[in-house]
């Protein structure tokens, strides 16, 4: 029995391969026949211009044909990818915002507080000199509008 299926086998290999070999001779040979090369040259030929013309027809009546589709597809997937790293990127900014307002923002605060008392004290250490030679310029010109005018009366 063994035997018998090997021997089936055998034959269904030599059925095939001589089955692949007889339409291979039968494709060439239709290939190498001019009728029917010219007649499959036509049919392709045919079949480009209904396709421009069906382009054509969608054209007129403003419907987009497949390729039209087929980039607007494309363009749609880039501008979503495009759309993920700019949520990415904000996703990312707005976590090291949230950290620096934790962290940064009240030890900022402090210091520009300190710097501006600093300027503050500044300022008033200014103004109390500022005063101060003012009051004396006032006090020596009263002096000195007394001392002509005892000159005047001697």
């Amino acid at each position: 029995m063994h035997d018998d299926e090997t021997t089936g086998d055998g034959l269904r290999e030599r059925l095939s391969r001589s089955g692949e070999d007889a339409l291979g001779r039968i494709a060439q040979d239709l290939l190498e026949n001019p009728l029917v090369s010219s007649a499959i040259s036509r049919a392709f030929e045919a079949r480009e211009r209904a396709g421009q013309a069906q382009e054509a027809a969608m054209g007129a009546l403003n419907i987009p044909s497949a390729a039209d589709i087929e980039r607007l597809t494309r363009r749609v997937r880039s501008l979503g990818q495009r759309l993920e790293g700019i949520e990415d990127g904000v996703d990312r900014l707005d976590e090291r915002v949230a950290r620096q307002g934790q962290d940064g923002t009240e030890a900022r605060l402090a210091a520009i507080e300190e710097r501006l008392a600093a300027i503050e004290t500044t300022l008033a250490g200014l103004a109390r000199g500022a005063a101060g030679k003012r009051a004396a310029p006032a006090g020596a010109k009263r002096a000195a509008a007394k001392k002509p005018a005892a000159r005047k009366s001697g």
